[in-house]
Order: structure tokens, then sequence, then C-alpha cells
């Protein structure tokens, strides 16, 4: 029996792409740090309807200290979610824990990779960050990085080592560039989750910038079909993919809707801008529409109002109470 391993799995993204892996049939083997970079609380959440799934095995560890050898003898696709995500967490003396778990931890990974006996694909989780402030838009990915956050150099770093292992040693590794992934799990510290949150609780909504800075947003169930081709298509080995929505959404435009949504207007509150961030993003999909067949199928309002549905499930019994 072989099995698919996801990293990060009580995460947003891991989550959600370890129960599309056992609603397959796989069997999966879900491995998480529960750190407290956010409540993990809502980490115990995400994991819970994944034990309910016979085919589920949690493992609580540290990867940056993780011995790789015993499990990847019988996996076929490691799913590689674990981060330490955010981009303003990552200056100062934070970026210790960026360079032990999104470095460390994935040379390690890489290491045992080499001499797992089964192993058909190690798709690793990057991120529109290591683009930084593009010089073209939408941006492909034989655009040269050039991170503008700690965060993004760390990722940017992990995913050049992926390759390097790839080209001298065979690991069958693929990357994939994530821009801005939302929908319901999303973390506590992402933009959406705030500003919906900030609407139950009647607060403001703070705005870095002017609010005319643009991003690509990707819906989670998008992202996760990325990742299912990405572990299964052969051309996929060796290649890395941006994994976008598909449209280049202005800030106030996004908040233009979410108001609509959610039925009131917001209370918006501008200050200054947040070091690292890019000021746009924008995906070129193309190499992941050729050779993954990947099309995104959720529009943004469609996307938001998902969104909506699942914060006020999370937070209004609280609000209330």
């Amino acid at each position: 029996m072989t099995i698919s391993v996801v990293t990060g799995a009580a995460g947003f993204i891991g989550s959600n792409l370890s129960k599309a892996l056992l609603e397959q049939g796989k069997t999966v083997v879900g491995i998480d740090h529960f750190n407290d970079y956010y409540d993990p609380s809502l980490k115990r959440r995400n994991i819970e309807s994944l034990l309910a799934y016979p085919g589920f095995k949690l493992i609580e560890a540290d990867l940056s200290q993780f011995d790789w050898q015993p499990l990847l003898t019988d996996t076929d696709v490691v799913y590689h979610q674990a981060a330490q995500a955010g981009v303003r967490a990552s200056w100062g003396q934070g970026f210790h824990a960026y360079t032990e778990r999104n470095i460390t931890a994935t040379q390690l990974l890489l290491e045992a990779a080499r001499q797992a006996p089964n192993l058909q694909r190690l798709v690793y989780a990057s991120t529109s960050s290591v683009y930084g402030d593009a010089e073209c838009f939408p941006t492909s990915e034989q655009v040269a990085p050039q991170p503008v956050s700690p965060y993004g150099i760390t990722k940017l770093a992990a995913e050049r080592l992926c390759f390097l292992y790839q080209r001298n040693f065979g690991v069958p590794v693929t990357a994939l560039r994530y821009f801005t992934v939302y929908g319901p799990g999303q973390r506590p510290d992402m933009a959406f989750h705030k500003f919906f949150r900030a609407v139950l609780k009647d607060e403001e909504i703070p705005i870095y910038g002017d609010g005319q800075q643009t991003r690509d947003f990707t819906y989670i169930s998008d992202a996760v079909a990325g990742n299912l081709a990405a572990g299964s298509v052969p051309a996929a080995v060796g290649q890395v993919f941006n994994i976008g929505g598909g449209s280049r959404v202005v800030l106030s435009e996004v908040l233009d809707t979410i108001e609509q949504i959610v039925g009131k207007p917001l209370r918006r509150r501008h200050q200054e801008n947040a070091m690292g961030d890019a000021r746009h993003t924008a995906a070129d999909i193309s190499r992941a529409r050729t050779l993954l067949g990947y099309e995104p199928k959720v529009g943004l309002a469609e996307g938001l109002a998902q969104e909506w549905a699942w914060i006020q499930t999370l937070y209004a019994p609280v609000v209330v109470a």
C-alpha cells in the first residue's frame, strides 16, 4: 500500500488538500506541528473532520527535527504544504523561525526523498511572494524572482533547493507558486479572514496604503485542484507553476464586493504600507493550463460569499455570547 503525505495538514490548504485526497480513496498521513503562529485551536478544528476518515493518520511533529526515512518507504506522493507563513512577521527576531521551518525542514525532507524507493512526486508549496515587485504583469514563471520580504527569500531558497535535488539526485519535484489563496478555512492573519471578522465584531478594517494595490486571488478548491494535478501529471516533474485565480483585482473593488455580500458598509481605516508587501500580483497561468490542465473555476464574488458563510459559523456564536 502506498500513501500520500501532506505536511501542514492542519493548516488552511493542507487540510483541504488532505480531505480531497481522502475523498479520492487515498491513504493519507498528515503531519503538523500545531505551532502558535496562529491559534492552534483553529488547526485542531481543521483536523477534526479528517480524523473521521479511516484512511487518515495524524503525526504531530516539528519538521525541522523529523526522521523522514521510515515514513517515506511506502510513500508515493508528498505534498509539502508546511511553512512558516506571513510576510510582515518575517522581519527581525522572527526570522529564525522562517529559516528553520521553510529552509531547514525542506532540506531534511529532500535528503530523505533521495532514498525513498517508491516516491513518484514531491509537490512543494511555493508562493507568489518570490516575485516581489515583478517586472511585468501578468507574471510568468520565466520572470526573475526578486522577493521583497524575508519570508519570500526563505520560500525561494527552499524552492531552489528542491530543484537542486531534482537535477542532482532525481527527486521528482514540482513547485506551485500560490497567488493569495482564500476561502473557508483561511488563516486568521490573512486579509479576507480579518475583514469578515471585523464586520462581525463591528470593528474597523485596517487597509495598508491607498487600497489601489492589486492581487490575484485563488479560491481554495482551485489551489487544491492544482496540487492534485501536480501530484499526478508526469510532465509536472521538474517544473514550477503559477497557481492563480485568473484575474487581477484592485483591493478597493474587493472591499466594495465584500460590502455587497455582508449587506452593510465597511468601516475602513487606512494605514501605512506594510514592509514586504508587493504592490501588485497577477499570475500568468498559461503553463499550468497547458501541462496540468489547470483552470480556475470559482470567481471572486462566489468565493468571498463562501468564506463569509464559513466565517459566520466560526465566530458568530462567540460574538453573540
